[in-house]
């Protein structure tokens, strides 16, 4: 569409999401689980190669950064050490005729509900941290916590990592992980909610060299952002306020998407220090002290922190693709991304030999890419369908295809159609996916 209209843009990607099998709401049948997501059958592969994309660029490609694969549950001193238990929360209020519950930081009158224009109750301070417990037997039972970011596993295992690989400062370590929050108002679909999935790189240096790596990391991941989202004038940077900053930290960045609420954070670049080495090496008792190898100098490496909310990216990039002209609705999504790559669509479903080429050309391709079938419908509804799941490229096997060999190819955006040999066909996709 020419102009989106962002007033309902996020409830029409809400109902795309439903009736594509994106996104769903969890325990829908149930009444469904405030600030909970399900991905549908199209959601999980298009999360899948977005996570792929981004371990690619930020691990298979680099030699200096190595991954891990942290437990959601860690000792409950963790938590102590890292600041969480003492200041992981939120001002919350309660509206004294509904009875409904909002974090003073997110409504823009502190006096009245904003839903009845009832008073408020004072402000109460929230942990927003999930309590959970360690143990089998009632009354023996540890008390821990489900980890309210993911990073922490990372500094956890830095000794280890070190110890274990050949990494050498500079480096980092990458890590895809669920985080829980257990927050008052979840909103905004996948933007807010209780349970998500973060993507970080905690890159560790020299602190005489943090200035450039800092820099550095700033603009690589937004780089890595403009080459995936249509609309670059929707991402920005916008730099922390001096009174924003955590106490150990020069400087901070988010990089911000345009949402239909507003520019917000998506992905956060922070100066860290040795805050987090520093707390754990004094509430741990242990040494997290870094020795070069050449020099043989000692010393806590500072930390410059890459930290993205995967699923609220991935919200993003569905706004960002939303297209929508007359009748037709599509994502322009990046192919990379794309559940499918291709869609193989026989004409007609009730005539053999149009089925008969179509599964063999469907058997070939599906042994080295993500491709769909569909024989199910008239071809205007396989290319709605396709189009509302974002498949780039559409096969049709028709009439002409039986004389001379050529498939019909549908481009998802232009929707123009060319046709090449059946034998061209792996070769052609091949091209366009590289």
């Amino acid at each position: 569409m020419s102009e989106k209209n962002q007033n309902d843009l996020v409830a029409k990607v809400v109902s795309l999401c439903k009736r594509r099998g994106i996104v769903f709401q969890n325990s829908e049948i149930y009444g469904g689980v405030q600030g909970f997501y399900d991905y549908g059958p199209i959601g999980s592969i298009m999360k899948y190669n977005w996570k792929n994309l981004w371990w690619k660029n930020n691990v298979l490609d680099r030699r200096d950064v190595v991954g891990i694969d942290g437990s959601i549950i860690t000792h409950p001193r963790v938590w102590e050490a890292s600041g969480h238990v003492k200041n992981f929360g939120d001002e919350m209020v309660e509206c004294k005729s509904c009875h409904k519950r909002f974090r003073l930081d997110l409504i823009d009158n502190a006096t009245k509900c904003p839903e009845c224009n009832g008073e408020f109750t004072a402000p109460k301070k929230f942990n927003i941290l999930f309590h959970t417990e360690i143990g089998v037997i009632e009354g023996e039972k540890m008390p821990a916590y489900l980890r309210g970011e993911a990073c922490q596993t990372i500094y956890l295992d830095f000794q280890n990592v070190v110890n274990s690989s050949r990494v050498k400062i500079p480096f980092g370590i990458a890590q895809i992980g669920k985080a829980f929050r257990n927050e008052i108002t979840p909103k905004n679909f996948l933007y807010r909610t209780r349970e998500f999935e973060q993507w970080d790189v905690q890159y560790f240096v020299h602190p005489s060299q943090m200035d450039k790596w800092y820099e550095y990391w700033k603009e690589t991941r937004m780089s890595w952002y403009q080459k995936l989202f249509n609309s670059t004038d929707s991402l920005r940077f916008r730099q922390h306020a001096s009174d924003e900053l955590a106490f150990y930290a020069q400087k901070a960045f988010d990089i911000e998407y345009n949402s239909p609420w507003g520019w917000t954070e998506m992905e956060g670049i922070h100066w860290r220090g040795d805050y987090d080495l520093t707390q754990h090496s004094k509430f741990s008792g242990q040494d997290l002290s870094y020795r070069d190898p050449i020099t043989n100098e000692k010393y806590l490496p500072w930390i410059t922190e890459t930290s993205g909310g995967v699923d609220r990216s991935f919200f993003f990039l569905l706004l960002d693709a939303y297209q929508e002209e007359n009748d037709r609705i599509w994502l322009k999504i990046n192919p990379q991304i794309s559940a499918y790559k291709m869609a193989i669509l026989p004409l007609a479903a009730n005539k053999p030999e149009l089925i008969n080429i179509a599964e063999e050309i469907y058997s070939t391709l599906s042994q080295k890419y993500s491709i769909d079938y569909d024989d199910s419908s008239s071809i205007g509804k396989k290319y709605r369908r396709q189009d509302e799941i974002g498949t780039p490229w559409c096969l049709v096997v028709d009439y002409q295809t039986l004389e001379d060999q050529t498939v019909s190819i549908r481009d998802r955006d232009s929707m123009e159609q060319t046709r090449i040999k059946m034998e061209e066909v792996d070769s052609w996709l091949y091209k366009k996916l590289n």
